[in-house]
């Protein structure tokens, strides 16, 4: 078990952590037809979508309630107000989702009560248009206390209590830390035995890079509205990560339904568990593929121990997404040697390594000194640079490469995939021998220019004492 401590700094330098605003957009994100805004400054709005878009190299709708001093004193509703009407006028989405800020929080908007009268005066129009509001101070929490806050705060809003249940109907509330990726790899897993995924938030279907055939100011797909209120009436539904803890406990008091939560599902146990579940649900046997992709896996822990085993490896990341990495590394014979993160979490304590550190970036690279592998988003490539080791890129943001969201590490194809790329890192930064980790004995060299070893034939004419360098000497064989 872990110990967790928190940096005590009076700053943070390279800061390893994102706001709750941004991961509750984020969550927003993968609802169709959705307009996220963020209650604060254009300068807050503008920070989280270009990071989001340098991520995702695709175009994100979000919007903002543009707040300045003036207004920030006085109160936000007016700002509210025209931001909804203007979104319902241009955009007419299906939802509008707020997300507060650490300006709008520090001031102390009623924004709860600033909807109930903004209804009540503009209710026809606005009809058509639902409007759900979640609090997301910036200067608590982080990026995936956000997500889960924002996923709470919809399943509040729209899940209703039902008679009956859909059988053979999966609900999944996935974590921040999964990629669109791995929501497509979830979903095939789960209709593998004939049943029906319903994701809330569903990023896979939003976020995947597709080319749409007509534009839409807002997102271009998602789990629907409809998807949310028939969440109840779900079989089962699981969650992923222990962020999802909250909003699972409250989908379940509301409307009694079955619910299981993953903390990973990375592994092979770990995916073992899933299937089992699955296969209980379903009353069907693993598919013959799964079996397959499970002997694929395990021959890949087999080949990638070799290269793995005995690695001193340090782990910058959210909370959910560091416990899967950790596990993963530490099945595979690595020793954490450094975990930071970014908020607290109860899964922390069970993450593989004697100390999980809630910092930043300079506290991991620290704690790196003396590593094999780093891994952490794309602001840790300048602690890998300084530290002379390879930096293998996790999470958001990764704004230096293409591709993210389809980074795949869950399932059986994903753990195998992850094991495959971490030893694939290790093999391409090896050392390389050449010549020059075989110098020529001086006796050889001396040979070469015809004389003995530690003897000048320059006649006086150079400064050189003896031989000053290694002469690598071709080798011609002898016919």
């Amino acid at each position: 078990m872990a110990s967790v401590r928190e940096s005590k700094k009076a700053c943070a330098v390279n800061p390893l952590k994102m706001s709750q605003p941004l991961g509750a957009c984020y969550a927003f994100l993968g609802l169709h037809n959705t307009m996220p805004m963020m209650h604060g400054s254009q300068g807050c709005t503008s920070f989280g979508l270009v990071l989001l878009v340098r991520h995702f190299k695709e175009a994100i709708p979000m919007q903002t309630t543009a707040m300045n001093e003036v207004s920030t004193i006085l109160g936000g509703m007016d700002n509210i107000e025209q931001a909804l009407l203007n979104i319902k006028k241009r955009a007419n989405p299906a939802l509008i989702a707020i997300a507060s800020t650490g300006l709008t929080e520090t001031k102390g908007d009623d924004v709860d009560g600033y909807l109930r009268l903004i209804r009540a005066k503009h209710g026809e129009t606005l009809a058509g248009t639902e409007v759900v509001y979640v609090s997301t101070p910036d200067y608590v929490g982080a990026f995936q206390d956000g997500w889960a806050a924002a996923v709470k705060a919809v399943v509040d809003a729209f899940s209703e209590p039902v008679t009956q249940r859909v059988a053979g109907r999966v609900g999944v509330l996935p974590g921040a830390h999964l990629t669109p990726a791995d929501l497509e790899e979830l979903r095939e897993l789960i209709e593998a035995f004939g049943l029906q995924a319903v994701m809330v938030p569903d990023i896979s279907r939003s976020l995947d890079g597709h080319i749409p055939e007509d534009f839409t100011p807002t997102t271009l797909g998602g789990a629907t509205l409809d998807d949310i209120r028939s969440l109840a009436a779900c079989q089962h539904v699981i969650a992923v990560g222990e962020q999802m803890r909250p909003a699972l406990d409250s989908l379940a008091a509301r409307s009694g339904v079955p619910v299981t939560l993953f903390e990973r599902l990375s592994g092979l146990t770990a995916v073992d568990a899933l299937v089992a579940l699955l296969m209980r649900l379903s009353g069907k046997p693993a598919p013959a593929r799964l079996k397959r992709q499970r002997g694929q896996l395990q021959d890949a822990m087999l080949d990638g121990h070799f290269h793995l085993g005995g690695k001193r490896v340090a782990i910058g990341a959210e909370p959910d997404l560091l416990f899967a990495l950790a596990s993963v590394t530490s099945e595979m014979g690595a020793d954490v040697v450094a975990a930071v993160t970014t908020t607290h979490s109860p899964v922390l304590e069970k993450v593989p390594a004697v100390e999980v550190l809630i910092g930043d970036l300079e506290d991991l690279e620290l704690g790196a000194v003396g590593c094999d592998l780093l891994l952490t988003h794309a602001h840790g490539r300048q602690s890998a640079t300084r530290l002379g080791i390879p930096l293998f890129r996790v999470g958001i943001p990764q704004f230096d490469r293409i591709g993210a969201a389809h980074q795949l590490s869950i399932g059986y194809r994903g753990t195998r995939d992850l094991i495959f790329q971490l030893a694939n890192t290790f093999i391409a930064n090896m050392h390389a021998h050449g010549p020059e980790d075989w110098p020529l004995p001086a006796e050889a060299i001396a040979a070469a220019r015809g004389g003995t070893a530690g003897a000048c034939n320059s006649g006086g004419s150079c400064s050189c004492s003896g031989v000053t360098e290694d002469i690598v000497v071709p080798i011609i064989p002898a016919r």
